[in-house]
């Protein structure tokens, strides 16, 4: 049984962790580890505490950006932070991030939300089967937050 670890912040607009956990509870018997921070930049901070301190085997990190340039800013410098991470561990952390320009309807982001966590929540769960367990779906234009592209025809 693996450690997964969840890591959100009271920034976001949606409960995005809360999808991801209902998703992992039942579908396997996994341990979770909740750390909740308060914005982005807290993320990598928390990331690396629940693999060091919790003992976590992957992470996924939470996180909403707002419509603002400056979101949109911290929001890239939390992702190079959580990159930094999973190279110094070794580990992945399932970068979950959703940014308020998506959409200007406050509906389709709580889905694209919903969608985007509960993907990559299952995707979470192969990643901790084999490093292979996803490359069945290599080039299938599958997305997180919407409909799969599906692959490109010729």
């Amino acid at each position: 049984m693996a450690r997964i670890g969840i890591a959100d912040t009271t920034f976001a607009r949606v409960n995005m962790a809360d999808f991801a956990i209902e998703v992992i509870k039942k579908n396997s018997k996994h341990e979770i580890e909740r750390y909740t921070v308060p914005g982005f930049k807290d993320l990598p901070v928390a990331c690396l505490r629940l693999f060091e301190d919790y003992n976590c085997d992957i992470v996924m990190a939470f996180g909403m950006a707002g419509a603002a340039q400056i979101d949109r800013q911290c929001a890239h410098e939390a992702s190079t932070a959580l990159q930094n991470v999973e190279l110094k561990v070794k580990k992945h952390i399932i970068e979950v991030f959703v940014h308020m320009t998506e959409s200007e309807d406050d509906k389709e982001i709580f889905e694209i939300a919903k969608n985007r966590a509960e993907k990559h929540a299952l995707n979470t769960l192969e990643l901790l089967k084999d490093k292979t367990a996803l490359t069945p779906y290599a080039g299938q234009g599958r997305r997180q937050g919407k409909e799969h592209e599906g692959p490109v025809k010729l």
